[in-house]
């Protein structure tokens, strides 16, 4: 990779970036559109995502001054696969198709490596001399699809042991021909001035101090034990914090009510949607949570957040950004009760 800027590179470049899902992953892909201003502030930077996911990327659209991302393209996959002998659904996926193609990219940035991706990739209005970069391999237990090559123009090398931002990284500066960004350039995702307003509007819900338990994930192996959740609630009350144990479906809200009546004075509150996950986060004094989309989105926000990882590798998502963050287990290394509260009460002490 050479330091001198190439043709697709130009000040006035036009770059789609395709992170579709989920949440973990769209969040760890947003220091891409820092990294890009820093070196193309007049550029346009377009980003498709899954419908579900735009209320994470609205905070970053390009207004008042602030220069981030351009357009926010939504995608409806997820429900149209629901649907597809619907004609509202094919109105809707050509609907999506126009605005997609309202702009001519000369630079496509790909980093989720499924099939998916690629065909936004395809449907997209390109230049004559267009880089479509995507992963040309896949990174160690994370999902891809080698169908997927046969989309992109430059297909970028990876470790197979890359963190979530730092992959996302490899596949820009690759398509960018930039020096590759060192981790020493820490990730940047949410405008300060969007936090500290957070920050400033209490969440009402909760008796405040509150502190967040985030005990639920898509997979078991990753779920940190109930008796853990119990031994580290009890600790926190005792601290005279409400203990809270949101949920997201009604498996995971059973389990929200069993801890919460063996932790004094916890609560399970009402789902809340990803708008307000945000205001949640920032109103909690303290984000504890399993590897899942909400506890990495306490952690892009600079919140005190402790990561328990069960069985899911450090690498692959650690908040290596900030010392505000604890992570702690890692792949079929669960950490124990007495970690967690450790580790919990000395950010707090802390904050």
């Amino acid at each position: 990779m050479s330091n001198a800027l190439t043709p697709s590179a130009s000040p006035n470049s036009k770059i789609l970036l395709v992170k579709l899902s989920s949440l973990g992953d769209v969040l760890h892909n947003l220091p891409l559109v820092w990294d890009l201003r820093a070196r193309l502030p007049d550029a346009q930077i377009d980003w498709v995502v899954e419908e579900a996911y735009v209320h994470l990327l609205e905070p970053l659209l390009s207004k008042n001054g602030f220069k981030g991302i351009d357009r926010i393209i939504p995608f409806g996959l997820r429900r149209w696969k629901k649907n597809l002998f619907k004609l509202s659904t094919w109105k809707e996926f050509f609907a999506f198709r126009v605005q997609l193609c309202e702009v001519r990219y000369n630079v496509l940035i790909e980093t989720q490596g499924l099939l998916k991706s690629a065909l936004v990739c395809a449907l997209a209005n390109k230049s004559e001399n267009v880089v479509v970069a995507g992963l040309a391999n896949a990174t160690q237990y994370s999902g891809y699809e080698p169908i997927a090559r046969s989309f992109y123009n430059q297909c970028v090398q990876v470790p197979t042991q890359c963190h979530a931002v730092d992959r996302s990284r490899w596949v820009m500066c690759s398509a960018l021909d930039l020096p590759l960004l060192e981790r020493s350039e820490a990730p940047q995702f949410y405008p300060t001035s969007f936090t500290q307003a957070l920050a400033e509007k209490p969440f009402a819900m909760f008796r405040s101090p509150y502190i967040l338990c985030f005990h639920s994930t898509a997979r078991e192996a990753k779920r940190w034990a109930n008796s853990h959740w119990i031994a580290l609630g009890k600790e926190l009350s005792n601290k005279g914090y409400q203990v809270v144990f949101p949920w997201g479906n009604l498996a995971e809200k059973a389990i929200s009510l069993e801890l919460a009546n063996q932790v004094p004075g916890a609560i399970v509150p009402p789902a809340f949607s990803i708008e307000e996950a945000f205001s949640v986060i920032a109103g909690a004094s303290l984000t504890v949570g399993v590897d899942t989309g909400l506890t990495h989105l306490a952690a892009v926000l600079g919140k005190p957040t402790v990561e328990i990882y069960c069985d899911s590798p450090l690498w692959k998502t650690d908040g290596y950004w900030s010392n505000r963050i604890r992570n702690l287990g890692d792949m079929q290394s669960p950490p124990s009760a007495e970690a967690v509260i450790q580790a919990s009460l000395e950010l707090l002490q802390c904050n």
